[in-house]
């Protein structure tokens, strides 16, 4: 079960780890925060937590660029 749980931490978005390690907070109680909120506003979150994936897949593509610019031509 544990190895079933690093794997999708790994291979998903990492925002709440990404807002975690930002903010000095616990994963988990992000995680667990934004469970309550989606359901509490009926899946509102959601949207904010692709809009901050997409902002941080934009962020690392952009900062990879600049690193090596022969790659993303």
């Amino acid at each position: 079960m544990k190895n079933l749980r690093e794997l999708i931490e790994y291979n998903a978005f990492g925002v709440c780890t990404y807002l975690g390690e930002k903010f000095n907070i616990a994963t988990s109680r992000i995680r667990l925060y934004f469970i309550y909120l989606s359901f509490l506003t009926f899946g509102s979150p959601v949207i904010v937590y692709f809009i901050v994936a997409f902002w941080m897949n934009l962020k690392r593509y952009i900062w990879f660029g600049r690193r090596n610019p022969l790659w993303y031509k």
